[in-house]
């Protein structure tokens, strides 16, 4: 992982064409003023229609973000992340251990998780380098544009049931998350000390809590292999490298994982007693994006222009949205169109009067939330290459 620097905003030119790469063709899925983009055609029979490949073997797939317009993401548009093969698991094969500082390890098969009792919790994942073409330098991660974030409904057993069956024993801090996925890592990324699974570990406090489950359905089917059959973690509030796919093992530890996907991946400089610290990243922190116009979309001169996007925050509820339409020398109210649903994000509109003179305009959204974050203007560099929650500039041509 790379360390990015800090990112300004410019007003006018931004410099950034290759943001559009890969999303030339969504401009023509742009709504007109007061209507939503149709979804992209269904593509092949088994495939993922309408996303954006950023990698191959294994496969890292974008929602393109331009196309917005169900609250919920289709399973065939939801983002993709994978960081090794995608591992064949049967759902007649599939077992999960639970096991650590536990009173009573145990062991269960697919039937029997499925007749525990369910629940139903949506849930906004987001890939913690979403948004990472916009950083300077470029990055070495995989160069997400605005589509490495989805919306679903999942529905699983609670993780708090299966450990309070197990018994967590007293001095017990973190449970880890271990997916059945499992690969190396060589230059220029950090090394793995050979063939390692992906893992990643919660605070006791965060993984006792009801919205964390284990999701055997994601928008009422059964999760495709993509996604994590036959059983992933759903932290919702969290990033979605939290959520760990192809589920196989739960381990209760009395101190701090410290494991490759914990230390040396997905992590932030934090800055304790003056010096810097790398932490792990947790907690979806605010933002919005700007879904229509795309970047460099010609708007026609003197016409009203629909803006239209999505806003969301992790343990928070999004409390307003502002648009700007000169580059951040003024901003407006948007509208927000639906009531908050917790872990969720919200859609938001503005009327833009687009001036009668052509020329390049720079537009820009801003949300704040319940807890009375707001999206900063600056990229912070101690993010390295991960949570880019700063304002989004989005150039277009008016004619």
């Amino acid at each position: 992982m790379g360390e990015a620097h800090r990112d300004g905003l410019p007003a006018t030119s931004l410099g950034r064409r290759e943001f559009v790469r890969g999303a030339a063709s969504l401009a023509l899925l742009s709504a007109l003023p007061g209507e939503l983009a149709a979804a992209p055609p269904s593509g092949r029979e088994g495939g993922f229609p309408g996303v954006i490949t950023r990698q191959k073997d294994p496969d890292n797939l974008e929602f393109p973000f331009a196309s917005l317009n169900s609250f919920l993401t289709p399973n065939e548009q939801f983002y993709v992340r994978t960081h090794f093969e995608v591992p064949k698991i049967e759902s007649g094969e599939w077992r999960l251990k639970v096991e650590g500082a536990v009173e009573k390890p145990f062991e269960l098969d697919y039937n029997e998780l499925r007749k525990m009792t369910s629940r139903t919790q949506t849930a906004l994942l987001e890939c913690s380098g979403n948004s990472r073409v916009l950083l300077k330098p470029p990055q070495v991660g995989i160069r997400w544009e605005q589509g490495a974030v989805g919306n679903a409904e999942w529905t699983g057993v609670s993780l708090a049931d299966l450990l309070k069956k197990a018994g967590v024993r007293d001095g017990a801090v973190e449970v880890i998350l271990e997916g059945a996925d499992k690969g190396a890592f060589t230059d220029p990324l950090p090394k793995t000390p050979g063939v390692v699974n992906f893992a990643r570990s919660l605070p006791l406090k965060k993984a006792l809590r009801p919205e964390v489950l284990l999701a055997y359905q994601m928008n009422g089917k059964d999760l495709p292999p993509a996604h994590g059959f036959p059983v992933r973690a759903v932290v919702a509030g969290w990033y979605g490298m939290a959520s760990v796919k192809w589920l196989k093992r739960i381990i209760v530890t009395d101190r701090p994982f410290n494991g490759y996907f914990q230390t040396m991946a997905y992590t932030i400089w934090e800055r304790r007693h003056g010096q810097p610290t790398l932490v792990p990243v947790t907690e979806v922190e605010v933002k919005s994006q700007i879904a229509r116009p795309t970047l460099n979309e010609v708007v026609p001169a003197g016409a009203p222009y629909r803006v239209f996007g999505a806003a969301w925050s992790g343990e928070a509820d999004v409390e307003k949205v502002k648009v700007s339409a000169d580059g951040g020398k003024t901003w407006s109210p948007a509208r927000l169109l639906d009531k908050p649903v917790h872990y969720a994000w919200r859609f938001f509109e503005y009327e833009w009067r687009v001036p009668e003179k052509g020329g390049r305009r720079v537009l820009m959204s801003c949300a704040t939330d319940s807890r009375g974050r707001t999206q900063p203007m600056q990229r912070d560099s101690d993010r390295r290459d991960a949570m880019i929650t700063h304002v989004q500039p989005i150039e277009v041509e008016v004619r």
